[in-house]
């Protein structure tokens, strides 16, 4: 009844960090690695590998570079089999700051790359593998991906990248069923020495929906985070994708109880999950950066007038 290939990546910290410049305390990052262990998550992102030349210490907080020793204090005292993940972007990491994996708390290493920076991510990507790392790339902002230039990368990702998966990413929440059933095909028609990856945004309330779409078509690797919790409308929530998957290594019940204990609070202190700009810029296929702005003027309710600023209409 379950597809045991079906491995569940949690990413709140990693995404969530987009919110609060990545400066969640050590008990929160601790309490939701403790729950997600608990629930049988394969993967936990606990952050990003960014340069400490490129991005302030004192601007950003600690899950926005990932020291190892930080990440040790974490894990430390807690049982569990779930795995760690931390993203890079290209040209934003110093490679020298990533040890061998056998001197590592980090399993796998997530490459994030638009479709014009692919020959960087495989570079990346392959240097991770021969660290002994678990790699994926992840193509970013695919809605606004040529079809022929998909194809183009797809086809070098198979032949020259060492990643053990490829991820569609809907960065704007822009996509549907239809159109993630086209690029899971896609990647697949093409793609067969790797698994597939789906990471949703939920700009249209559509990235549970689309996670499913991508399952039903053989997609192995699921993102997703407690409560939705991510940069503007989220990601597609942890809860539901562990209600919809039939393993029996799943447990529900210490992600609910995460959520009544942290979560719940954490949304009185920041904002994040759908509302209506938001979802402007998903059906826009737009970066969400312009209603993440709006939300911090005194215009933030002024739907139709930040509606028309973006499609270039003036009302008369």
């Amino acid at each position: 009844m379950f597809r045991e290939k079906i491995k569940l990546l949690d990413c709140t910290i990693r995404d969530g960090g987009l919110i609060n410049n990545h400066d969640f305390d050590l008990r929160f990052v601790r309490e939701v690695y403790k729950a997600l262990s608990q629930a049988g998550v394969d993967y936990m992102e606990i952050g990003y590998k960014n340069s400490k030349r490129l991005f302030s210490t004192k601007e950003y907080g600690k899950w926005k570079f990932c020291d190892d020793e930080d990440i040790k204090r974490v894990i430390d005292g807690i049982e569990s089999k779930t795995k760690l993940s931390i993203m890079v972007d290209v040209d934003r990491v110093d490679i020298e700051d990533v040890p061998e994996r056998r001197n590592s708390p980090i399993t796998m290493i997530r490459v994030a790359s638009y479709v014009k920076d692919i020959d960087k991510a495989i570079y990346l990507v392959n240097h991770f593998a021969d660290k002994g790392y678990e790699t994926t790339v992840n193509i970013m902002a695919i809605s606004r991906a040529l079809d022929n230039e998909l194809t183009e990368a797809l086809e070098q990702l198979e032949k020259e990248s060492k990643a053990d998966v490829i991820y569609i990413v809907d960065s704007f929440g822009a996509l549907y069923q239809e159109t993630t059933e086209f690029l899971i095909k896609k990647a697949k028609s093409i793609i067969k020495s790797k698994e597939i990856g789906i990471h949703a945004h939920n700009n249209q309330q559509l990235a549970f929906g689309n996670t499913i779409e991508a399952i039903i078509h053989n997609a192995n690797f699921i993102d997703a985070t407690v409560y939705g919790l991510g940069r503007a409308a989220g990601n597609c929530p942890l809860e539901l994708v562990l209600g919809f998957l039939k393993n029996p290594k799943f447990d529900i019940r210490p992600v609910l109880d995460l959520i009544s204990k942290e979560f719940i609070p954490l949304r009185e202190k920041i904002e994040w999950g759908y509302i209506i700009p938001y979802a402007i810029t998903g059906i826009l296929d737009e970066h969400p950066r312009a209603a993440m702005a709006l939300r911090e003027s005194d215009k933030k309710e002024n739907y139709r007038e930040f509606y028309e600023s973006l499609v270039g209409e003036v009302e008369e």
